[in-house]
């Protein structure tokens, strides 16, 4: 199951809110506000603070990924399982979940996290070593191919077109009700 600190007390009324906010105290609860915006992503050192391990995923990238028990499963009133049943499967639900995504990371994360490095690193490295000399290559020679092209479109091309255009001025055509 969860713990506690995992849990986030909502309230439902918004007529009572007036009223409540006056009997909490700002020591006996840590309020969290919504920010609209994420916030800055954190600068990365060798030991990382635990405001970085807390902020695993401040641009909810992975937000799809927030799966509950109720999300995968549910009875329909006309049906109901056992409530012991129907809670032990939440439990093992969530704990296999839970326990599954922690030995997995602990197996493969490193690996994995190695190999998406090493390919970001290739994918940097062609980009600035191969693609952007390429295109500034491009981008210098491009004068040159555009006077090149211009010749050929004006001495092959545009006579034909201009030619086919006068052929074509002298034709009429005359719509008759007959």
């Amino acid at each position: 199951m969860l713990r506690d600190e995992y849990l986030v007390e909502c309230n439902i009324d918004d007529d009572d809110e007036d009223e409540e906010e006056d009997d909490y105290d700002d020591d006996d609860y840590d309020v969290k506000k919504i920010h609209p915006s994420p916030p800055p992503p954190p600068q990365f050192s060798s030991t990382p603070s635990l405001a970085q391990v807390e902020t695993r995923d401040p641009y909810g990238v992975n937000k799809h990924l927030k799966v509950e028990f109720s999300d995968v499963l549910a009875e329909p009133a006309s049906t109901h399982s056992y409530d012991r049943v129907w809670v032990y499967s939440g439990i093992a639900f969530e704990s296999t979940r839970l326990w599954g995504y922690r030995c997995l990371t602990a197996v493969c994360a490193v690996p994995l996290s190695c190999l998406c490095g090493c390919l970001f690193a290739l994918l940097a490295c062609m980009h600035i070593w191969c693609v952007m000399p390429c295109i500034q290559v491009c981008h210098t020679c491009l004068p040159c191919v555009r006077s090149l092209w211009m010749s050929v479109v004006n001495i092959f091309i545009a006579p034909f077109c201009t030619s086919v255009a006068r052929c074509c001025s002298g034709i009429y055509v005359m719509f008759s009700k007959e």
